[in-house]
């Protein structure tokens, strides 16, 4: 019996220890701003670093991509929980063929950025990235919101409170409670989690043509996620969702071919 009571008293201990880490220290494993894949892709396009003051102390490093701000509309891409900005020079590569202006930011604690990143915070970051294009003469109705992983969380809170030109999610959750849930179905996560990002009961309030793209193989965010969220969107509504790719997903022609479409069609 004694010994029984140790194995019980150990299960039960050790399952405090492993709620109190992921308590304490769940956004080191939510954003990843070290994380460095796809770094060595040549600039094929021609940019302006800007600065974007979020706070007094805070400003993002952010690359413009100027076409014509006035008549043209603008991608203002919020990027995932890791990496920089040159971690997404091959995706700008194919973005910039298209007839838009672009304007990458990298939130607080990327890029060397200071700060720190949490969910309030991203979105402060966001809005005041809306707040910098509209004071450069870039009306929300020229402005096409582009999410990219966790930035689709993001993308998805502004996209639910303001009239833009449109919104794009790449690789999108439905929340991430949701995501969390796969990665440590033993712990309690509706109780421990303090970012949400809570895109499923949002995505009823975007009232904007939207376009989700996805990649069935996606080994990180299930492709069922993206599906979900594409079930419950408002019309006008269109998808991408490839066969083979995974959850960074290759700017092909295919996949440029959508967005183009739906920028033309969807956005007028």
């Amino acid at each position: 019996m004694k010994y029984l009571y140790l194995t019980i008293s150990t299960i039960i201990l050790s399952y405090c220890v492993a709620m109190l880490i992921m308590y304490f220290y769940q956004r080191s494993l939510l954003y990843h701003p070290s994380e460095n894949n796809y770094a060595n892709d040549e600039i094929k396009f021609i940019y302006k670093e800007v600065f974007i003051t979020v706070s007094e102390n805070i400003k993002l490093k952010s690359w413009l991509i100027e076409k014509d701000l006035k008549n043209k509309k603008t991608i203002l891409f919020f990027h995932g929980n890791a990496g920089s900005l040159i971690n997404r020079v091959y995706k700008l590569n194919e973005l910039d063929k298209l007839d838009v202006n672009i304007l990458l930011i990298s939130w607080r604690g990327f890029s060397e950025n200071l700060g720190k990143p949490t969910e309030k915070n991203l979105y402060h970051d966001a809005r005041k990235s809306v707040e910098w294009l509209n004071n450069i003469g870039v009306d929300n109705k020229k402005i096409i919101l582009y999410g990219e992983s966790l930035g689709t969380g993001v993308a998805i809170e502004l996209g639910q409170k303001n009239l833009f030109a449109g919104i794009i999610l790449e690789s999108p959750f439905t929340s991430i409670a949701d995501a969390a849930k796969i990665y440590y179905p033993y712990l309690p996560i509706n109780l421990l989690l303090k970012d949400r990002y809570d895109s499923i009961k949002k995505i009823k309030n975007i009232k904007i043509p939207i376009l989700i793209m996805h990649g069935k193989k996606d080994d990180i965010v299930p492709f069922e996620m993206g599906l979900e969220l594409f079930q419950k969107a408002n019309e006008p509504k269109r998808s991408y969702f490839s066969e083979n790719d995974d959850h960074m997903m290759k700017f092909n022609q295919q996949l440029l071919n959508s967005i183009e479409k739906f920028l033309i069609i969807d956005t007028q």
